[in-house]
């Protein structure tokens, strides 16, 4: 460590400390809190002081923690006889919990809002206070939401095998939220998925690793200079992180080589096939619809059927994208958008721009609701409306 703390380092060693700690007897809330405890204490001492195990500092200091607390509870004195014991001096065993933390933050009892923060949290080593600022929310809300989450999990047991497609939804809710404040939750995402990908070997795990690189190398393009929306057709291609993408190329194409394709390893594929085409025009649409009726064999969701749409508008013509688009409900988050893009290729100028600004109305997004106002203001005007 240097004057100028690795809170990436740090972060990342959270996930063995909280397990340490657990395995010796510490319920999960106690255990977590005394490991955020210590993480402060890094914070302050280590760019002056660091450890030469700095793993081991804060499994000593975050234990000390715990005892403290354990012992001022005159509600937990019954468990002192488990727990009141100062470990033997030595180094840790080196055993990696990070997978059953992984399972129980994302336990089937937890809301996905509880399990994304307790995730960030317990996982991630984000602080409650950096958490609420980056999904702007007052942090006594965020304390209530992730202390509700520790008492909900505090019976679990860490011995038993979790649903991995749960904790790959969570980590997914955590890279669609973006950023803001002081923490990039791209990039939080991003490393808590690497994390799991280094102690799960699982294809599903690896595309969902590929599809947040191959996304995320297009986040500089995504937005003007003046924070408006970039739709990717109009994307300036140079500006992609081509360092992200063949990472990410490299990983999907592993991960399908094991032939056990999931869902995120299709949507993977996808991100590969736009990432791939060096501009607009050459993108392969009828790779893509391919790709796109796997997505629909494996999930059924309606919201792929609805990019399905988009791209069978790209690679047949947009009538029959418009076809496709007549089976769906209309109901459905980005209905209007899409029927919009879809109508205007077909040349119905006047109906696109009703549904641009039915879409506009909709959308939650601010950036892209402005986009989408402007497209009704320009097809408005082009049309005379």
């Amino acid at each position: 460590m240097s004057d100028s703390l690795d809170e990436a380092l740090l972060r990342g060693l959270v996930p063995g400390v909280l397990g340490v700690l657990v395995r010796r007897g510490a319920d999960f809330a106690a255990a977590e809190d005394a490991v955020q405890e210590a993480l402060v204490e890094a914070v302050r001492s280590w760019p002056a002081d660091p450890p030469l195990d700095p793993r081991g500092w804060l499994v000593t200091v975050a234990w000390r923690r715990f005892l403290d607390a354990t012992r001022s509870d005159a509600a937990r004195r019954r468990r002192e006889d488990v727990v009141d014991v100062e470990p033997e001096p030595g180094p840790v065993p080196d055993v990696d919990d990070s997978l059953h933390l992984y399972f129980l933050c994302a336990h089937p009892s937890l809301s996905p809002s509880s399990a994304v923060a307790l995730t960030l949290r317990a996982v991630g080593g984000l602080t409650t206070r950096q958490i609420a600022a980056a999904y702007l929310v007052p942090e006594a809300t965020m304390a209530q939401r992730i202390s509700r989450a520790k008492r909900t999990v505090a019976g679990v047991r860490l011995d038993q095998p979790g649903d991995v497609g749960t904790v790959l939804r969570v980590l997914y809710l955590v890279f669609n939220e973006g950023y803001s404040g002081d923490v990039d939750l791209v990039a939080e995402a991003i490393r808590l998925t690497r994390q799991l990908a280094a102690v799960m070997d699982h294809p599903e795990v690896a595309g969902l690793l590929a599809l947040m690189l191959l996304h995320s190398a297009r986040r500089p393009a995504r937005t003007a200079p003046d924070g408006s929306l970039v739709p990717l057709a109009s994307q300036d291609r140079t500006r992609w992180d081509t360092a992200a993408i063949a990472e990410g190329v490299q990983i999907l194409q592993t991960a399908l080589s094991r032939d056990r394709l999931g869902e995120y390893q299709a949507q993977a594929a996808i991100a590969a096939l736009h990432a791939d085409a060096r501009t607009a025009e050459e993108t392969d649409w009828v790779q893509i619809v391919e790709w796109y009726d796997e997505l629909v064999r494996l999930t059924g969701s309606p919201v792929v059927r609805l990019n399905r749409a988009v791209a069978v508008g790209e690679a047949d013509g947009p009538h029959a994208g418009l076809a496709a688009l007549a089976e769906l409900d209309p109901s459905l988050p980005r209905y209007a958008a899409v029927s919009a893009h879809l109508h205007e290729r077909a040349g119905q100028l006047s109906t696109a721009a009703r549904f641009y600004a039915e879409a506009a109305v909709k959308a939650t997004d601010l950036a892209e609701r402005d986009h989408l106002t402007r497209q009704a203001a320009r097809l408005n005007t082009s049309s005379g409306g």
